[in-house]
């Protein structure tokens, strides 16, 4: 039987002069892993179970909802940028209006190393997560001990787009009620996970009422997105990131697709590249422990001489 895990109970704290929602598994004694979720996403998109085998392995976890997701401050005020407008203005290289950039969630993730007294913290990113972390790796390298960007991208205009197909998918408006919202998240998933992850569409449904239950923040997506658009391309600046990296990517992403991932990896001096079969825009169940052991070995090696 797995070791149980000490978990907190989830915390509002202020940082970077917003409120963000944290939670933590493990010894806060063991190196910081810090969880950063995608678009539009919930802290709870990292599963328990993946934090629970990350802290198994010895790191301190800390997972919380970026501004504009579950618990933390929301922009409602901002207003909703207009998607397609913003996607074709990025498309043309032209600039794109945006109530904060990359940078502001970055600095959102610095703020609250600051309230739980972490100098320096291992990032892990996932889709928009992955974009914050590699801004965080580039403007404040002494922040990061090592970078783990999953199904993310440099932000390349040039790189393959998602298709309309997707996209449409995404950016349909989810229904507010519980059943309604619960059956959108469902189809949307799906679609995002491609065929070959059967074992996660049955927990979708869980994970959709928990979400449901935190609650929503529909606009908050658009506005996220709205600040990777306006945000441009890294690609350049990532040739300075010294951090140890690892990237990590499915073969059958449909959003940010397998270039998207091999980019990364090539613009980031000493990257390892991993591609993980059958994975599409989400975290498979039965690649957990995959990516625990690929995380891990990368903080242990870097943990190493430090200690």
């Amino acid at each position: 039987m797995p070791m149980a895990v000490a978990r907190s109970k989830e915390t509002v704290a202020k940082a970077n002069g917003i409120y963000l929602c944290y939670q933590t598994f493990g010894q806060r004694s063991d190196p910081p892993v810090v969880l950063i979720m995608g678009m539009g996403a919930q802290m709870v998109g990292w599963d328990d179970e993946f934090c629970e085998q990350l802290a198994r392995r010895g790191h301190f976890v800390v997972r919380f909802d970026n501004r504009d997701s579950g618990k933390s401050t929301r922009f409602d005020r901002a207003g909703v940028p207009d998607v397609m407008l913003a996607l074709t203005r990025a498309w043309l290289g032209r600039p794109v209006d945006a109530p904060y950039l990359l940078s502001d969630m970055a600095r959102d993730v610095t703020g609250l190393l600051d309230v739980l007294g972490i100098d320096k913290a291992h990032l892990v990113g996932a889709s928009m997560g992955g974009t914050i972390a590699q801004t965080l790796a580039i403007e404040q390298p002494h922040r990061v001990m090592t970078l783990t960007s999953m199904m993310s991208t440099t932000g390349d205009p040039a790189l393959p787009s998602p298709g309309y197909a997707v996209l449409s998918t995404i950016f349909r408006p989810a229904p507010r009620d519980l059943a309604g919202y619960t059956e959108h998240y469902v189809a949307t998933w799906k679609q995002l996970r491609g065929i070959n992850s059967p074992e996660d569409f049955e927990r979708d449904r869980a994970r959709a009422a928990r979400n449901h239950a935190r609650g929503l923040c529909p606009d908050g997506g658009a506005r996220q997105l709205a600040a990777i658009l306006a945000s441009g391309s890294r690609r350049h600046l990532l040739k300075a990131v010294t951090a140890p990296t690892l990237v990590i990517h499915g073969d059958i992403d449909p959003l940010v697709p397998l270039a998207a991932g091999i980019d990364t990896a090539g613009s980031i001096p000493g990257a390892e590249l991993v591609v993980l079969e059958g994975m599409g825009h989400a975290l498979p169940t039965r690649y957990f422990a995959r990516i625990v052991d690929g995380i891990s070995q990368l903080v242990s090696c870097a943990e190493r001489p430090a200690r």
